[in-house]
């Protein structure tokens, strides 16, 4: 997030768009509920379902899967068309305008409302609140991200804020929450193929050779594989091993298939994690690690705030923290790692990321500290980019709608989207073991729209059939309005009705995040 949690409720309009956000983010949305009742913090929302928290908006865009730059293009079109951009913001902090603007131009209201189906009263409505509005934050999760578009939907939220300053000020901002509760500091500390730890560059030459002093080794300066590729190249022969840690791709990647092959095929699959999963079914050694409450260390959460986890108890059998078993097996291959404690490697941390120099462990003792924070005396951050972009002027980009790499036809014409409930996390691997939210949510449900139950003879509580191009699930069937007419929800969250048997396994060229949100299917009573 560019911003904190807590300046949701200072902000003077919220637009969230792909997020839904109760049921992912609670606590999150508890702010925003909050915002709307005590403040009267005008809220849209933007999202082809109908969750939650549209019962607390002032304005619901129900755009179509798949849609959302011809939407943010739409809303920028009437903003520039309306004089209503901040345009000293533009002039003294930004670059590229003059391109955006020459793009935004062809994407009036009428014309997106043909693309993504919301009237373009809607969309002339959703322009003038948010730049009229003040101090406006957007918040946004994997109905953004995950599509083959997903980095032209971020950079269009990113479009919308410079458009009207509201990137560097408190309340603002473009607010991305993180799906886990540490997803940001696995990142932070280089769990991605390009960076090492606060995202340095591995292709840079000068960070790579600081962190080959530190570590007294050579290191390559190509960029790794990511976990598409690496599943890509499993499949194929070229990638040998592969290990897995807190990971359970036989769920979670789309189009399970494949990825079942790929993970037969590797001569050595290591998974690490706490619990069995479908992915330690095809394993050849399993190392069991503790849970969160049975180690130290510090987790860094969505606000980029860095907290202190404590051992509460120990851990069962021979399952061991999860940088013990790391530096274990690195003994045995030849490269001793002399840490004596997760402080140890919090201090190696602060000596090599910038961003983290001043997260101290006497600092952090009660209350986290966000980064950046540069040194010892320094507070930590509470927003970003104040006065400068980290890249000196923020740079706009000139972004035209994609459609969806599948989309429905006479063969398969549905759209499906997948996400999550509130009553159980990710792959299920722990939260089904819990008796009170299973009992709460006790299977998958598809939901289907009630005009496109009744043409195809579907009943409520009944089995129904989805198919793809790539497989096929039967699941209890929900019919429900929450969907509009032609598309389909699943979570993912159930072995017995895996959904990404039937995800379309295409991504974004870029950041190679998989297009779960559409994909094109057929229904049947089953």
């Amino acid at each position: 997030m560019t911003n904190s949690i807590g300046e949701i409720e200072v902000s003077d309009l919220i637009f969230a768009i792909g997020t839904n956000t109760t049921e992912n983010h609670p606590v999150i949305a508890s702010c925003i509920k909050r915002a709307v009742r005590q403040r009267g913090t005008p809220l849209i929302v933007a999202d082809p379902r109908n969750i939650d928290l549209v019962k607390y908006a002032d304005l619901w865009l129900r755009h179509r899967p798949g849609t959302d730059v011809a939407l943010l293009n739409g809303m920028m079109n009437v903003i520039i068309a309306e004089d209503l951009a901040d345009n000293e913001y533009i002039e003294t902090r930004t670059e590229n305008f003059e391109a955006l603007k020459a793009v935004i131009e062809k994407y009036t209201p009428e014309y997106v409302e043909n693309i993504c189906g919301v009237p373009a009263d809607d969309i002339r409505k959703a322009a003038r609140m948010y730049a009229g509005a003040g101090t406006s934050a957007i918040l946004y999760t994997m109905g953004i991200t995950q599509h083959t578009t997903g980095v032209d939907n971020v950079k269009s939220t990113a479009n919308l804020a410079m458009l009207c300053g509201n990137v560097g000020v408190e309340g603002g901002g473009v607010n991305p929450l993180r799906g886990q509760n540490n997803v940001q500091g696995a990142c932070d500390m280089g769990a991605l193929p390009n960076v090492y730890t606060g995202y340095q560059q591995v292709a840079n030459d000068e960070a790579r050779a600081k962190f080959e002093k530190a570590w007294g080794v050579t290191l390559p300066a190509q960029p790794g594989l990511t976990i598409v590729d690496a599943m890509d190249a499993a499949h194929e022969g070229s990638l040998k091993a592969l290990y897995v840690m807190g990971e359970n791709p036989m769920l979670s990647d789309p189009d399970i298939s494949h990825v079942e092959e790929a993970l037969k095929r590797l001569d050595l699959l290591i998974v690490q994690d706490i619990l069995p999963g479908e992915t330690t079914k095809l394993a050849h050694v399993v190392l069991p690690a503790a849970c969160f409450a049975e180690k130290e260390g510090t987790f860094s959460n969505t606000e980029r705030r860095v907290q202190r986890v404590r051992k509460a108890v120990e851990a069962p059998g021979q399952a061991r923290a999860d940088w013990e078993i790391i530096a274990g097996i690195s003994e045995k291959m030849g490269y001793p790692m002399q840490y004596t404690s997760a402080e140890d490697i919090m201090n190696e941390i602060r000596a090599l990321t910038p961003s983290y120099a001043g997260i101290a462990y006497n600092r952090i003792d009660k209350t986290g500290l966000q980064w950046p924070c540069l040194s010892e005396d320094h507070p930590g951050t509470k927003f970003l980019h104040k006065d400068r972009f980290t890249r000196g002027l923020g740079l706009f980009s000139a972004i035209e709608y994609r459609p969806p790499a599948e989309e429905p036809d006479k063969d398969y014409p549905f759209v499906l989207t997948t996400g999550r409930v509130l009553y159980h996390y990710h792959t299920g691997t722990m939260s089904r073991l819990s008796k009170g939210m299973t009992e709460r949510c006790p299977e998958s449900l598809v939901e289907v729209n009630p005009v496109d139950a009744e043409k195809l003879g579907i009943v409520d509580g009944g089995s129904v059939r989805i198919s793809s191009r790539r497989g096929s699930v039967t699941a209890k069937t929900l019919i429900t309005d929450r969907v509009a007419p032609g598309v389909v929800f699943m979570n993912f969250h159930f072995r017995e009705a895996a959904v990404n048997l039937v995800t379309n396994p295409v991504f974004d060229p870029v950041a190679k995040i998989p297009e779960y949100k559409v994909c094109a299917v057929r229904l049947e009573a089953a």
